[in-house]
């Protein structure tokens, strides 16, 4: 960044002679030194994991989490700061519920992520905010089935067949690469979500974390819900297996 220091970077509204906003681009390092999240869509559903880094000890288990509900048909997946992500969770909460008042039906999953989008895009406009310092991944099933989208500071709003935020974005993405999303299920994504995140877990650098993972698919009734403790059990031993076989 050329232009850090020169004053281009102390109100988020003023653009830097390369045509970039600073601010965007701090908000987009905090979540970059987040842990990592992958999200997958499968023919049935869409899976959310994250690797939840834990800097104490003393922390209580399952605490903090990063995975949360919006609507009964609707998830979403937190990368950077928490304290920002709550607002934009309390926001989607908001828009879902009202959606369902006006409409008497649950909100699509791309309305909603629109208009969260939207709702980042306004604080990247005004000297007397800032923008948030988190990405989300909404997943959700709707009656155009199973979708997935990436929410990023600067209020862009993409769909995915898999993406990667985070620390271990882009070997994440690089393995992601390999899945075949059109044929994979709910189940198999559980195991390969998880796999992943346990090979780009940097063990030097951040010693301990928590899996975290979160569905929903036609074997949830289309209910987004954390994946049930026998089949993390499961995808967490597979992982730890795959990782032990890949370092010998």
């Amino acid at each position: 960044m050329s232009s850090v220091g020169s004053g281009y970077d102390l109100y988020v509204s003023t653009y830097s002679p390369d045509g970039k906003l600073f601010q965007v681009e701090y908000a987009n390092k905090a979540v970059e030194n987040s842990g990592t999240l992958v999200a997958i869509k499968t023919k049935d559903g869409v899976v959310i994991g994250i690797e939840k880094l834990v800097p104490s000890k003393m922390l209580c288990h399952g605490s903090n989490r990063r995975i949360h509900h919006i609507d009964t048909h609707i998830g979403v997946g937190v990368s950077g700061f928490l304290a920002d992500a709550r607002q934009l969770i309390t926001r989607a909460r908001s828009e879902a519920k009202q959606y369902r008042q006006v409409y008497g039906q649950p909100i699509p999953i791309k309305v909603l992520s629109q208009r969260i989008a939207s709702y980042n895009h306004v604080h990247t406009l005004y000297g007397s905010v800032r923008p948030f310092g988190c990405s989300i991944a909404i997943s959700g099933i709707d009656q155009y089935g199973p979708q997935l989208y990436m929410i990023e500071p600067s209020g862009s709003c993409i769909g995915y067949f898999g993406s990667s935020l985070g620390k271990g974005k882009q070997a994440a993405k690089n393995e992601l690469e390999k899945v075949k999303f059109s044929e994979i299920t709910t189940r198999e994504a559980i195991k390969e979500v998880a796999r992943i995140i346990y090979s780009v877990h940097d063990e030097v650098k951040d010693k301990d974390f928590e899996l975290e993972l979160g569905w929903i698919s036609n074997e949830t009734n289309g209910v987004h819900q954390l994946v049930p403790k026998d089949i993390f059990d499961e995808a967490e031993a597979y992982a730890k297996q795959a990782l032990e076989e890949a370092n010998m």
